[in-house]
């Protein structure tokens, strides 16, 4: 066999919005990109949402997040997390309390 190596294809990237952790290690990113409708020749907004692995379980959702395409971890995921371009700003909203006790008590 020849030590000649076949050079390895360029991965996938994809830059989206995470919009779910949806469980241990893997978040749900929603990409968004725009074509050209092949008639009316306006532009609109196309969405998909990819599975990716999260190893440090570092994303909070609505952070920005680049994803590289990787080899089948599960049967949903086949990308994994390269990086956070931009965190999600921390939007706690605490639930109204009343403030006299409900009637009745």
């Amino acid at each position: 066999m020849a030590s000649e190596s076949t050079p390895r294809r360029q991965r996938n990237i994809q830059v989206g919005q995470v919009v779910s952790r949806a469980g241990n290690k893997t978040i749900v990113v929603e990409v968004t990109r725009r074509v050209q409708h092949p008639f009316y020749k306006r532009y609109v907004n196309r969405r998909k949402k990819f599975h990716a692995h999260d190893e440090q379980n570092q994303c909070q959702v609505g952070d920005r997040v680049r994803i590289a395409e990787s080899r089948p971890l599960s049967s949903l995921k086949r990308w994994r997390l390269v990086e956070i371009l931009r965190r999600a700003t921390a939007q706690i909203a605490e639930e109204a309390k009343p403030d006299r006790p409900e009637a009745g008590q």
